[in-house]
C-alpha cells in the first residue's frame, strides 16, 4: 500500500508536497516511515533489538529524511502502531 499524505504527516507533522511525494516514491509502508525515524533518533536501540541494518526501504527513507532534516525538528511522540 502505498503511503498518502496522512500516512506521511501522521509520522512527521507538517511536511511540504514534493517530500511527500519522494517518500511516497520509496514503496515503503507506514511501519517502514515509522521505522525509519526511530533510526534517525536512535540507532541502537534498534541495533540492540533486532541486531540489524535497516531494510533497503528504510535506509531510502533515511536518506530522503536526513537531507530534508525532517528527523530533527521536535516532533511529537510517534503514533500507536
Amino acid at each position: 500500500m502505498v503511503l498518502t499524505r496522512k500516512d506521511v504527516t501522521s509520522v512527521l507533522g507538517p511536511v511540504d508536497e514534493m517530500t511527500i511525494a519522494e517518500i511516497a516514491s520509496t514503496g515503503a509502508s507506514l511501519e517502514e516511515l515509522r521505522e525509519a525515524l526511530i533510526w534517525l533518533n536512535n540507532d541502537e536501540v534498534l541495533m540492540g533489538e533486532r541486531g540489524r541494518l535497516p531494510a533497503s526501504r528504510v535506509a531510502a527513507l533515511i536518506d530522503l529524511l536526513e537531507a530534508e532534516a525532517l528527523w530533527d525538528d521536535p516532533v511529537t511522540t510517534l503514533p500507536p502502531q
